[in-house]
Parts: structure tokens; C-alpha cells; sequence
């Protein structure tokens, strides 16, 4: 158990500096298991997705990418006043990210010389949504939205599938806020 530092407490200053300089082994242990999770990823592809979605998750899939079917079919499960409230704020947010969005803008110099900018979108964007517990739908539609207003092609989401399955109000969002692919993965992997 993690002891409580007290700052009026006589020893505060000697269990503040020990907590400091302690050693980090165990944040060593975890970079090192991330790095062997994402070297195998890469060595191995979906393969790798696949078995360590089983061995973290204990989910067995068949495939990594969610259908448009099993899309609208997660949709079908939301109550009408959720799906109604993702609308409104689907919209609030666009109409504030609009009034967002920089403008392009060239002038001639007093040399003769035109100058200026031009703003252009990512191609793609991806997004980690969590899953689980903290499972936010409004956290698809803050961070998926901006990029489809700034006029992002590819908007990739992936989110796990706890339990084996994703949160369908999770999917009702990325699909009002325009998410091209969606993936039930997550984790290091």
C-alpha cells in the first residue's frame, strides 16, 4: 500500500525526497513489455492484433474491423433519446470547430513578392477511444468531429471490445461524427 505523505508531518521532507529518487524498475519493466508488444505487432501484423487482443482482453476475434452491419446493428440497440443527444451535440461541436477553422491568405509584398499561407488537413487521423468502464461516447465525437470539420479523409478509431463487445453508443458516436474505420482493438497492441 502507498504511504500518505503528510507536509506538516516532522519526517515530510526525507519521505518526499525518497519518494523522488525511487527507483523506477517496475516503469522500466512496462517500457520494455510496450516495446516487445509493438515490435511483435509489427513483425506479425493482425495476426499478433489477434492473438494479444486474446491474451490481454480474453477476447477471441474473427476479425479486427467492425462491419457497417454490425454498426447500424449496435446503433439498433441505443434508446432514441441517446441517439438524439449525440445528434445535438454532434452539431454543437461541428458549428463550434467551423468557426475554428484558419483561413488561407496571400498578398504581394511592397517588393513585388507574394507571400502567404494555405492550411491543409492530416490524410488520416486515429483515435484511441477506451473502452470499458470509462467508455465515452462524447470522447469520439471531441476528437472525431474537429478532424471531419478541418476536412480529414480518413478517420480510423479504435476502441476494445470489453467483454467482447465495443459500447454501441461508443459506435452510434463515430458514426455521426463521420469515423471511416473502426477497429475493436486496444492496449499496447
Amino acid at each position: 500500500m502507498a504511504r500518505r505523505l503528510n507536509a506538516s508531518a516532522p519526517d515530510f521532507e526525507s519521505a518526499f525526497d525518497a519518494l523522488l529518487n525511487a527507483k523506477r524498475e517496475q516503469d522500466e519493466d512496462v517500457a520494455m513489455a510496450v516495446r516487445a508488444i509493438i515490435a511483435d505487432v509489427r513483425a506479425r501484423g493482425d495476426a499478433a492484433l489477434i492473438e494479444l487482443t486474446e491474451r490481454f482482453d480474453r477476447v477471441k476475434l474473427a476479425s479486427l474491423r467492425l462491419s457497417v452491419a454490425e454498426i447500424d446493428a449496435a446503433e439498433d440497440q441505443c434508446s432514441k433519446e441517446a441517439l438524439k443527444a449525440l445528434d445535438v451535440a454532434a452539431k454543437r461541436i461541428e458549428t463550434y470547430h467551423r468557426r475554428q477553422l484558419p483561413k488561407d491568405d496571400s498578398f504581394i509584398d511592397e517588393t513585388g513578392a507574394t507571400l502567404g499561407w494555405r492550411w491543409k488537413p492530416l490524410d488520416s487521423v486515429g483515435l484511441y477511444v477506451p473502452g470499458g468502464t470509462a467508455s465515452y461516447p462524447s470522447s469520439v465525437l471531441m476528437n472525431a468531429v474537429p478532424a471531419r470539420v478541418a476536412g480529414v479523409a480518413r478517420i480510423a478509431m479504435v476502441t476494445p471490445a470489453s467483454g467482447g463487445k465495443v459500447n454501441p453508443l461508443v459506435l452510434a458516436a463515430a458514426k455521426r461524427a463521420g469515423v471511416s474505420e473502426m477497429y475493436r482493438i486496444g492496449g499496447a497492441q
